[in-house]
């Protein structure tokens, strides 16, 4: 793949969320910057349709998720949430059908987006411009790998306005930064600058806001780039041993390595290595 392969724009329905392929990086772009890329009702049902649409194409090796202008996402848009409060009946007179109905619908919400970010078949890194709050914070946690530019911050922010946390906030968290920074992070709802973040591995990488979304997109190429059968094992190993026994883990090694090696990916891969060249995988034979 070279510099000056075509870059191809995908349809995704809406102004609010673009996507590009360039060099089998998908770049999704929260596309509202005048709300800090706020999640909507136009943007998100977008952004979960295009998780879908990425994951099955044998052009895309690895997904960048970003925002356009100096933030990634603020998180829910907080003026939706308050349109109609004052109609709304109390909390005790609403049926128990009705309570059990929206908490059904918000968990499959919550399964269709970050759920699905999180068990995508391939790389994923969130590219943060700017801040990651509320429940964009949580779409920064679902992906594999976190870039920030120098100026950037994470921030829980659920507390701020009274809510408890959704879209795996409280799930991710913890397994990136141990349980009691998160608690501190949910609690006090402090701002996580980059060099904090990157000094307790909720940020893999920082670099400079003026040239960030170049040395993010390069950040995600060179991933891309790789073997997409073995990454994509490599991950399903990584998250599974989080969940499972020690027996497990080593069984499910074994067969994605018995797998693997019988595979032209490996066989390429590993001629490359011996003849000390980069390995030129042919991504959709497979």
């Amino acid at each position: 793949m070279t510099e000056h392969q075509t870059v191809l724009a995908l349809d995704t329905g809406t102004e609010e969320l673009l996507c590009e392929i360039h060099r089998r990086v998908a770049v999704v772009t929260l596309n509202k910057p005048n709300k800090k890329n706020a999640l909507g009702d136009i943007l998100t049902p977008a952004l979960r349709a295009i998780l879908v649409t990425l994951e099955a194409r044998q052009d895309v090796g690895c997904i960048m998720l970003t925002g356009a202008g100096k933030a990634f996402c603020a998180g829910g848009d907080v003026s939706e949430m308050g349109q109609g409060r004052s109609q709304k009946p109390s909390q005790a007179s609403i049926p128990a059908d009705s309570r059990q109905e929206k908490i059904d619908a918000l968990a499959e919400r919550e399964r269709t987006l970050t759920g699905r970010l999180y068990h995508l078949g391939k790389p994923t890194v969130a590219a943060l411009p700017g801040p990651a709050a509320g429940a964009g914070l949580s779409i920064a946690l679902a992906c594999d790998l976190r870039i920030v530019a120098d100026d950037a911050f994470f921030l829980t922010a659920f507390k701020n306005i009274g809510l408890s946390g959704d879209y795996g906030a409280t799930w991710f968290l913890p397994r990136l930064v141990g349980l009691s920074r998160a608690k501190s992070a949910f609690f006090r709802s402090e701002r996580i600058g980059a060099k904090t973040a990157l000094g307790i591995g909720l940020a893999d990488e920082i670099f400079p806001a003026d040239d960030f979304q170049h040395r993010a997109f390069e950040y995600c190429a060179e991933i891309a780039a790789g073997p997409p059968q073995a990454l994509a094992r490599i991950k399903r190993n990584l998250q599974r041993g989080l969940e499972q026994s020690l027996e497990a883990s080593l069984q499910l090694e074994a067969e994605h390595m018995i797998d693997a090696m019988g595979s032209e990916e490996a066989k390429e891969a590993i001629a490359a290595f011996v003849e000390k060249r980069a390995p030129i995988f042919n991504y959709g034979d497979e």
